[in-house]
């Protein structure tokens, strides 16, 4: 049984990004599925985004690699692959617009109601379709 569990955290320690990617996506999945307060699924969605990131840039790297700048001194070595990190960069930006644009919807629903509660729009979005408001 020891061994088992030796060789399990030997396996952690070695692939320890893609570990705390998983984390992080799972705290991330929890604070949406649990909070209905639209800030905090938001905060839950930014988390996952993290995570995502966070696997995709550890994926693209290679221990004891280089950067892709090739000189004298590192022509023959192994160099890292740029695409990973030029395309998480990207991920970045369009989610930092998401984000944003997000929190805009969420003031204005805050606004309108009163409340960032999900739970408590829903309510209301029920009771005035029942009344025939809109």
């Amino acid at each position: 049984m020891r061994r088992v569990v030796n060789k399990l955290l030997d396996k952690i320690l070695i692939n320890y990004p893609y570990f705390f990617a998983v984390i992080l996506f799972a705290i991330g999945v929890a604070t949406i599925v649990t909070r209905s307060n639209m800030f905090k699924k938001l905060l839950g969605l930014n988390i996952m985004e993290s995570a995502v990131y966070l696997m995709f840039i550890a994926a693209g790297n290679i221990r004891g690699a280089t950067e892709p700048i090739i000189t004298d001194s590192n022509a023959g070595s192994t160099i890292i692959n740029p695409l990973p990190s030029a395309l998480m960069l990207t991920g970045i930006v369009v989610s930092v617009s998401v984000t944003a644009f997000a929190l805009a919807l969420i003031l204005r629903m805050y606004k309108h109601y009163g409340t960032t509660d999900a739970i408590l729009i829903a309510e209301m979005r029920d009771k005035n379709e029942k009344w025939g408001n809109k």
